[in-house]
């Protein structure tokens, strides 16, 4: 764990926590990376992590921060959390305001619901982007990350199809 993945000391008693999440791709779907950062209430950074991974899509990368952030939210114990993304479409479908049509979102939004079960209460809020140039700037980090590994692939290994044919008697 590296000094920026340590927590700092929590304050004691009713915890209110802010996170923010973003995820970006270069392509989509492509590398990407997600981002999320935990601060207290006045502020201060209390971790941030970076996670790089890939092809996806952007709506995958936004999902897998918020994952990435519940799950240090969760170390820490909060009873309070906020979390505030630019991602206006993940926002309204977490409150429910829009309905999971993508199939292969459906099982992030699952696993976002049960990692939010242990807070007493959470809000989630959609800012405007420059207000989350913070973990913007992470989560192009881990893009760039996904990005060098992308390329060591072989060109040859990304047309060859995942599939077999069996012939069936």
């Amino acid at each position: 764990m590296t000094a920026a993945e340590q927590p700092a000391a929590a304050p004691a008693g009713d915890i209110h926590l802010i996170l923010y999440v973003d995820g970006a791709c270069s392509g989509n779907p492509g590398p990407c990376g997600s981002s999320a950062i935990l601060k207290a209430d006045d502020g201060t950074t209390i971790m941030e992590k970076a996670r790089a991974f890939g092809p996806a899509t952007n709506n995958v990368a936004e999902y897998q921060a918020v994952i990435l952030g519940l799950e240090m939210a969760t170390a820490l114990k909060p009873k309070r959390l906020t979390i505030r993304s630019d991602s206006e479409l993940m926002v309204r479908q977490l409150a429910g305001e829009y309905r999971i049509k993508a199939p292969h979102l459906k099982p992030l939004y699952q696993q976002v619901r049960r990692l939010l079960e242990p807070f007493e209460s959470v809000e989630i809020e959609h800012i405007p982007r420059q207000q989350n140039a913070e973990a913007d700037k992470l989560a192009r980090k881990a893009v760039e990350k996904a990005r060098a590994v992308d390329a060591q692939i072989p060109p040859e290994a990304r047309k060859k199809p995942h599939t077999k044919t069996f012939r069936l008697k």
